[in-house]
């Protein structure tokens, strides 16, 4: 999506506060998942939010434009089926499973690694990136390697790890292939399509694992946490950045991605407590500087090619 001819007209409070609003919401998702899990199975607390969301949207494009907003064809309603399943099934659900063994700061540090994987796959499509954003994606991944030897200490947290990577990995699949394969025109629709289907896949793969969902051990605090992650961080933060898209310079935009990782650290310690060593604070700051590499050297001399690549949660 490209910025509109009426960007200069927006006020730079309007702008300003949207771009916060997709700073503070995706970067506290990794904690409202933390709250969610406590006590519903990850993968069906995947599910729920993605289906009651899909609904929500869906039912708000239908009454303000009709049917006729979902027309599309086949093909693009395989796009975005495609991109759901890569980017809610296999990137958001899996961060909700390794969040059951690491912290939620933890993992939006190396959630954050999403960009610098991007440029690896403009690389194997032979897309030459430039110098600093290779550079860019030589202190990320060391910051990666940080975290990921020993990052959380134990076992479990070296399961999470390699959780959270594989679903960061599938993640950067999804955001790479979204941006070249045939998806609806509406994006709202798109991501009506996108919710509905990953909340399927999470489905799928809940009954497979053999997740139960026991209502009356369900807290009031994760009911909390799971609406939270429905209304505001997949409604709210999505309208928002989505209204950015078309309203603000994309190298403003893509500022959150780096961003995100610290309020999200800054959260889990606030509210719940969370434990941050040295080591971790260090291999965040790395894999930060990485993307804030990547993201400030694309932006500049490719400004007006396309919207940055899908990133958060």
């Amino acid at each position: 999506m490209q910025p509109n001819t009426t960007d200069q007209h927006r006020s730079p409070l309007m702008i300003w506060s949207a771009l916060v609003i997709v700073y503070v919401v995706w970067g506290s998702t990794y904690l409202g998942i933390r709250i969610t899990i406590e006590t519903v199975p990850p993968l069906i607390s995947g599910t729920l939010r993605f289906a009651v969301a899909a609904l929500l949207l869906g039912g708000f494009l239908v009454a303000r434009k009709g049917w006729a907003v979902f027309r599309m064809t086949r093909r693009q309603f395989l796009g975005a089926s495609v991109a759901g399943l890569l980017l809610l099934t296999g990137g958001n659900g899996m961060v909700s499973v390794a969040e059951q063994y690491i912290s939620s700061g933890l993992a939006a540090l190396l959630v954050a690694s999403v960009p610098l994987w991007l440029v690896v796959f403009r690389i194997a499509v032979r897309d030459r990136p430039l110098l600093m954003s290779l550079a860019g994606v030589l202190v990320g991944f060391c910051g990666v390697a940080a975290l990921s030897l020993n990052g959380g200490g134990g076992a479990s947290s070296t399961t999470g790890i390699v959780v959270i990577l594989l679903a960061s990995l599938s993640w950067s699949v999804g955001s790479f292939l979204s941006a070249r394969i045939s998806m609806p025109a509406d994006p709202f629709a798109a991501s009506t399509i996108e919710m509905m289907v990953g909340g399927l896949g999470l489905l799928v793969l809940s009954l497979s694992v053999g997740e139960r969902l026991d209502l009356a051990a369900v807290s009031g605090r994760s009911w909390a946490g799971l609406a939270y992650l429905v209304l505001v961080g997949s409604l709210i933060g999505f309208t928002a950045y989505t209204w950015l898209l078309g309203n603000a310079p994309i190298s403003l935009v893509s500022t959150y991605a780096y961003v995100n990782p610290v309020v999200a650290v800054l959260l889990g310690v606030l509210v719940v407590g969370e434990h941050v060593t040295t080591q971790i604070l260090i291999g965040g700051a790395v894999i930060v500087l990485g993307v804030a590499l990547v993201v400030s050297t694309e932006r500049r001399p490719r400004a007006a090619r396309k919207a940055p690549e899908k990133v958060g949660v």
